[in-house]
Parts: C-alpha cells; sequence; structure tokens
C-alpha cells in the first residue's frame, strides 16, 4: 500500500516537471520568434538623388533600402558639400524627399541622408554626391524692353540701337521749282520694332539748299515729319540728279555720338528740267 501511494507522487511530480518544462519551451520559443521578427533598421542600398544639379531645379531623392521590422518610417535631411562632395553640412530646414537648388548651391555638390526608424531603432544611409551645381549662362545683355510691339524710346538702351529703316519725300520727285519739301522717316530697333519719342534731326548735303527742320520726335508708329524750305544753295550742281541729305535719330540725353543713336545718308531723286 505503501508503494503504490509513493508512486502515485513520484508520477504526479514528474508530470508536473514535464508540464514545466513543456511551458518554459513555449515561452522560451516565442521569446526568441519574438526577438527574430522585432528587428532594428539597416541600410541595405544608399538613397539616390534624381534631378538636374542646375539653378532653379528641384532635386528629388529615393529613401534607399532598409531591412528590419516593417512599418518603417523615413526621413531626410539634405546636405550641401563641397565640389568633391566632402566638407559636408546639413541644409537648415531641407528635410522633404525633394529640394529646390539656390544661388547659394552654385559651385557645390550635395548629398542627401534618408533614415529609417521603427519601435527597435534608426539606421540611415547617405547617397553619393551630385555634380557641381551650375548657373544657367546669363545671356548678354540687348538694351531691348520684352515683348513684341512697338517701343517708347524711354525702353531702350545700349547696346540696341536705332535704325532709320524707310523714308519718303513729297514731291516724289524734287524740283527746280519745288519751294518746299516733306521728309518723312521711320525708326525702329530690336527686330524692325517701331520707336516712339526717338528725335529726328535732318539736313540737306551740301548745306544751304534746304532749311533744317527742327528735330522732330517719332510718333507711335515710328514716323516723323519734318518740313524743309528751299534756299539759295539750290541746286548745288547744274545737273544735279539726287538730293542728298544727312538724317540722324536719338534718344533725348544720350552723348552725342553714342548711346543709342543712329545716323546715315539718304537721297531722293531731283529733276531739274522742271
Amino acid at each position: 500500500m505503501h508503494h503504490r501511494q509513493f508512486s502515485s507522487t513520484r508520477a504526479k511530480i514528474v508530470m508536473l516537471a514535464i508540464g514545466a518544462i513543456a511551458v518554459a519551451a513555449v515561452f522560451g520559443l516565442t521569446g526568441r520568434s519574438s526577438a527574430a521578427i522585432n528587428t532594428a533598421p539597416k541600410s541595405t542600398s544608399p538613397p539616390t538623388i534624381s534631378g538636374s544639379a542646375k539653378l532653379g531645379s528641384t532635386l528629388t531623392a529615393t529613401h534607399g533600402t532598409f531591412s528590419g521590422s516593417t512599418p518603417l518610417k523615413y526621413g531626410y535631411q539634405w546636405r550641401r558639400c563641397d565640389a568633391n562632395g566632402g566638407g559636408c553640412s546639413n541644409i537648415d530646414k531641407a528635410t522633404k524627399d525633394t529640394y529646390a537648388l539656390a544661388q547659394i548651391d552654385v559651385g557645390n555638390s550635395l548629398r542627401v541622408v534618408s533614415s529609417a526608424t521603427n519601435s527597435d531603432g534608426t539606421s540611415s544611409g547617405t547617397s553619393v554626391p551630385t555634380s557641381v551645381v551650375t548657373a544657367p549662362a546669363t545671356p548678354p545683355a540687348t538694351g531691348c524692353p520684352s515683348g513684341n510691339g512697338p517701343i517708347a524710346i524711354s525702353d531702350l538702351s545700349s547696346p540696341a540701337r536705332l535704325n532709320i529703316d524707310a523714308q519718303a519725300v513729297s514731291p516724289v520727285v524734287v524740283l527746280r521749282s519745288t519751294k518746299q519739301i516733306t521728309v518723312r522717316l521711320h525708326v525702329t530697333a530690336c527686330g524692325s520694332r517701331a520707336v516712339s519719342g526717338a528725335m529726328v534731326y535732318t539736313t540737306a548735303v551740301p548745306f544751304n539748299q534746304f532749311s533744317i527742320a527742327a528735330t522732330t520726335p517719332t510718333g507711335t508708329d515710328g514716323w516723323a515729319t519734318l518740313t524743309m524750305s528751299q534756299l539759295s544753295g539750290y541746286p548745288a550742281a547744274r545737273h544735279q540728279q539726287l538730293l542728298a541729305m544727312f538724317v540722324k535719330a536719338s534718344k533725348t540725353g544720350d552723348p552725342a555720338l553714342g548711346g543709342v543713336s543712329t545716323s546715315k545718308l539718304i537721297s531722293f531723286p531731283v529733276n531739274l528740267n522742271r
């Protein structure tokens, strides 16, 4: 009887030990499984940058690849570096996946640092540097205002130049008996755009054939009209066939021989038989 009770008690102890071992095994495996799943991030490939390294362009970063338990939260920090990709420093407030290149970036390269974070930690990776940031070449100043329409003389500056591109006289043929002529001159600039307010001067060559008209501004259509009266020096020669004239268009306030001014010789037909 005593022997059977001892055996029963021993069996119970063995069963409890087996149960404890089983429970410990279960919890032990569970702990090891949790440790295998919940791991901190680790960078396995660096971030990359796309876009043109030119002033005014926008660069875009990808965060690269990270191992580790998900979900992962990604962050970015743009860095300004020297032309060789070294000596980098963080750019204030540049913490998005895009970055617009500014004047201060010209002559430098950029890198981006991406970070991945989960409940177990944070890891980061750094991109290779961009090429050196360049600024677009500044086109040479033309002195011309924007647009395609007429130009006010006040909006025109050097190195643009005025151009006298058309002329007319009335009467069409200057006769010996002609007492007065009307000369019309057309002034343009910047690709044949009419110029208003250009001051136009003209005189017959040789002098003293016709009076010198008052300097006259061009209208909104670019034309200036000047009236000249015959003087004692006309005709300048017995067989004169042309009336030559010196004409000049200029901007008030410009140097006499500089600025946007232009000058040329023109001529009109003469018939001394009438």
